[in-house]
């Protein structure tokens, strides 16, 4: 009964708190305008896009046929949050540009200058947007988009003849410590590989070697890494001793996933962003090279949530004086700026891929040097 009398006590205070004095009219104003430039800069721009990129696969639809359940659902559904998410900077400079310039024209900035409130305060409602907008792209990014971008590029390669690297050859890796496994040729459609050997050291000699002409990997197992041999032969040697067993058929546990073994262009964004972790502790962990651009993408999703903070600064600097002419030269350096930022994402990830930068510094480069900017306008910014 106390316990109960308690938690009502709780619920009335929380409901009696005056939330006012955190988030006022000023700022629910401001956000309100934020929000919905945004939003609907994202349904404009995205509109366009759609119907660009309907217009020049529409000889590929009809070529295979495609039906209009599939362009819909399994296509345009993930298309939309897909580019919307990578172009969430543009949008968030276009949207602070276009209602902060229409607020300074009609003299909005002056007067709540003039009320006492200093531009740093004005600030505030924009830092709560970007607080939300981040969260929001974040959360499409780590989470929903990469089970989108499978569906979306399984259409691709199905309708539009997108092709994907299904097959490898002469694969080697390390599955686990002193373990090295071999794989003459593996096809990725049916989980299968030839000419396997697999090859266990002990302080760097050679322990036992099994070889085998099939491995099939078992998709209907309970568990992972679950490998299914056949034509097997193991030499166990210790010392002078060999012990050879053989067999026809052989089910066993291999730390390798099919995709571990073959790498298709664009398979590090099917990846959520714990898969990624992972992923990429397993693949440092095995000595692999291939796993500076799983790196990239994965510090890149979070440098890029923290970029609506940075470029909001400086679209609100740059666009809140008054000035003749209207918004027009603050949208077009606020477009200008947008895709520089993006050039220098693909850039520094592009080096970080082929030069061997660190995969962190390169998805947060851009932020670094734009966080310099931002400084600059924020001091050049009205008080």
């Amino acid at each position: 009964m106390l316990k109960r009398l308690l938690n009502n006590k709780k619920i009335k205070a929380i409901r009696s708190y005056d939330y006012s004095r955190f988030i006022g009219r000023l700022d629910r104003y401001i956000i309100g305008k934020f929000i919905g430039t945004y939003f609907f800069s994202i349904l404009l721009i995205i509109s366009i896009s759609i119907v660009i990129d309907f217009n020049e696969n529409l000889n590929k639809f009809e070529q295979y046929h495609t039906p209009w359940k599939a362009i819909v659902f399994d296509y345009y559904a993930n298309f939309i949050p897909y580019f919307a998410n990578l172009f969430s900077p543009l949008f968030v400079f276009i949207a602070v540009i276009f209602f902060t310039s229409k607020m300074a024209g009609n003299s909005e900035v002056i007067s709540i200058m003039a009320s006492g409130i200093s531009f740093k305060r004005m600030l505030k409602p924009y830092m709560i947007s970007c607080v939300l907008i981040s969260v929001l792209n974040y959360g499409l990014s780590a989470y929903v988009i990469p089970h989108g971008t499978v569906i979306r590029q399984n259409f691709e390669a199905l309708y539009k003849n997108s092709r994907k690297n299904t097959s490898a050859e002469n694969v080697q890796l390390q599955v686990d410590k002193g373990v090295i496994a071999y794989m003459q040729h593996y096809d990725n459609i049916m989980k299968r590989g030839y000419g396997f050997c697999l090859d266990k050291f002990e302080n760097k000699k050679l322990v036992s070697h099994l070889t085998a002409t099939e491995i099939q990997y078992d998709t209907i197992s309970d568990s992972k890494y679950h490998w299914k041999l056949s034509n097997w032969k193991i030499r166990n040697m210790r010392g002078v001793r060999e012990t050879i067993t053989s067999g026809m058929k052989l089910d066993t546990l291999i730390f390798m996933e099919p995709t571990d073994l073959v790498y298709s262009k664009g398979q590090q964004e099917t990846f959520t962003s714990p898969q990624l972790s992972d992923y990429i502790d397993k693949q440092i962990n095995r000595g692999s090279a291939n796993v500076v651009r799983y790196q990239v993408e994965y510090h890149k999703r979070i440098a890029t949530s923290f970029a609506s903070f940075i470029l909001t600064i400086i679209g609100a600097s740059l666009s809140s004086r008054k000035r003749k002419g209207g918004m027009g030269m603050y949208l077009g350096l606020g477009l200008v700026l947008s895709f520089v930022y993006i050039m220098l994402q693909t850039v520094s990830s592009t080096f970080a891929i082929n030069a061997g930068a660190p995969p962190m510094l390169a998805a947060w480069t851009p932020n670094i040097i734009f966080a310099i900017v931002a400084y600059f306008c924020y001091k050049k910014a009205p008080n």
